[in-house]
């Protein structure tokens, strides 16, 4: 299937890597010179800027966005839309707020034009192992990057969440529990860390890991990263957050919903850049084991 690809970034490159050795044709653009040629010689077919690429691809189009979410997408659907045609659709793959899909497929709708908006899950590993991907959309439009979807992700890992704004909602609430897993993890490993004991802590996540109750891929990547800063040393506990934290927390007041362990690991988020604290260093540490998301180096 042909496709193309907007933003070349950690994410992007790697998505069109995995959908060129499955066999789409795959073209994109970025800003970046090296993504550029990475791109090529992965077997992709580069554009210079936005227009070539459209022109480059056969109607009726797709162009799959992998960029920042809020004024970059907007930005590029501007920009895309003169260019494209009645028939042509349009997938966001970003961390996009589900309300500004909803906005952006009512514009692009009333020009013929399609929208899905997809949640993808799995960090830098999904390139190798497979990601997890909520489309929302039409029906049409889902069947039709379905293709897609199937070669993107992890066995049985796609699915269709229903209606334009769906798949972003599902992201935004998948990060959101997220938030209160790193938290929950980063706690109990700083009471082991201050307890009277001498914890070998990558051994302890090593035993963990082979049969305890809270086994899983995310103690997978404590393990590995307590192999290689046992104590935390060289990171900051400063915790970024992507945004989607936040916009669960305020939909949940909308609808009335309590989410006390969610709030507060948003909440923890935002001390963990008033004072260094080890909790705080294991989330910032597993955040870049899964996602590639940058650490800041200890003083």
């Amino acid at each position: 299937m042909q496709l193309g690809i907007v933003g070349l970034g950690r994410m992007g490159l790697a998505m069109a890597r995995r959908l060129i050795r499955a066999g789409h044709d795959v073209a994109g653009t970025a800003k970046s010179a090296e993504s550029m040629k990475a791109l090529e010689a992965s077997g992709g077919r580069p554009s210079r800027n936005l227009k070539e690429l459209i022109t480059a691809l056969d109607p009726p189009r797709l162009l799959w966005l992998m960029v920042p979410a809020g004024k970059t997408v907007d930005s590029i659907v501007g920009q895309a839309t003169p260019g494209l045609a009645k028939g042509d659709l349009i997938v966001d793959g970003g961390n996009s707020n589900y309300h500004d899909s909803l906005r952006r497929a009512d514009h692009l709708r009333s020009k013929g034009i399609g929208f899905v908006d997809v949640g993808i899950g799995g960090g830098v590993w999904g390139s190798e192992h497979g990601y997890c991907l909520m489309a929302g959309g039409d029906d049409g439009d889902f069947h039709r990057i379905e293709p897609v979807l199937r070669d993107l992700a992890a066995d049985g890992g796609y699915l269709h969440t229903g209606p334009i704004g769906s798949g972003h909602y599902a992201k935004m609430v998948h990060e959101a529990m997220h938030y209160g897993m790193l938290q929950a993890f980063g706690e109990g490993f700083e009471l082991l860390a201050r307890s009277r004991y001498h914890f070998d802590l990558k051994a302890l996540t090593h035993a963990w890991n082979r049969g305890g109750l809270i086994r899983s891929y995310t103690l997978e990547l404590a393990e590995a990263a307590f192999e290689e800063d046992p104590r935390m040393s060289e990171i900051r506990g400063w915790v970024e957050d992507s945004g989607e934290g936040r916009w669960a927390v305020r939909e949940s007041l909308d609808l009335e919903v309590p989410v006390p362990a969610l709030t507060v690991a948003l909440q923890a988020r935002l001390a963990s850049r008033q004072e260094d604290s080890f909790s705080a260093k294991i989330v910032a540490a597993l955040r870049h084991r899964f996602g590639g998301h940058a650490v800041k180096k200890a003083d």
